[in-house]
């Protein structure tokens, strides 16, 4: 069986540019691999319930696509099993596109972006919008119950393949809690000068 995502994303018309450009050799061994990675390893959980974001492409019924940046708390896409993911949606703008483009076409990709460390793991997944009366007991699974924003619904993730890239082309950008953590030996050597200078003077 090849790679779930070779099936998903290697269309005829993609096979034809890759011919073009001189990788179909190379991208025939996702085609020929006995891992179809369409289950989630030990590996892909640990990873993506340290993420605090995530983009999730859909697709409206005009065939435009469309890119929404999800963020919360580390963890608040949770892993439900190995083939399941869920998340809160949070009230926002109000203008609900990657609702209505899941209700016509369930089919979305997520990019869930390490910058810091330089990876990136792709999802294609088919989506399900439940409301809290439709199912309660998912609801207390997703929910933050620390968060006080309104929850309008929650989003299922019911994943078909996933895929992770390569750190050629990311660039390396850090959150302030990732600054705060390597800067924070500076920080204490600074103090600890600090106070064997004010020992110093007080001393001299």
């Amino acid at each position: 069986m090849p790679r779930a995502f070779a099936d998903i994303a290697f269309t005829e018309s993609v096979k034809i540019a890759q011919q073009r450009y001189g990788s179909r050799e190379h991208n025939k061994r996702f085609e020929q691999s006995p891992d179809q990675r369409n289950r989630l390893s030990e590996l892909d959980a640990e990873f993506i319930s340290s993420r605090d974001s995530f983009y999730q492409a859909s697709v409206g019924e005009n065939g435009w696509p469309y890119v929404q940046h999800r963020g919360g708390a580390k963890g608040f896409l949770k892993v439900l099993d190995e083939r399941t993911l869920g998340y809160a949606d949070y009230r926002g703008n109000r203008q609900y596109i990657s609702v209505g483009n899941i209700n016509a076409n369930d089919r979305v990709c997520l990019f869930l972006m390490d910058y810091a460390g330089r990876h990136r793991l792709k999802i294609w997944a088919r989506a399900q919008v439940i409301h809290a009366n439709e199912n309660a007991e998912l609801y207390e699974r997703l929910i933050d119950a620390e968060s006080k924003s309104l929850v309008e619904r929650v989003i299922l993730i019911h994943v078909e393949a996933l895929e992770w890239n390569c750190s050629k082309h990311i660039t390396p950008r850090f959150t302030q809690d990732e600054i705060r953590i390597a800067v924070q030996p500076l920080v204490d050597e600074i103090e600890q000068l600090k106070a064997r200078l004010a020992h110093y003077e007080t001393n001299t």
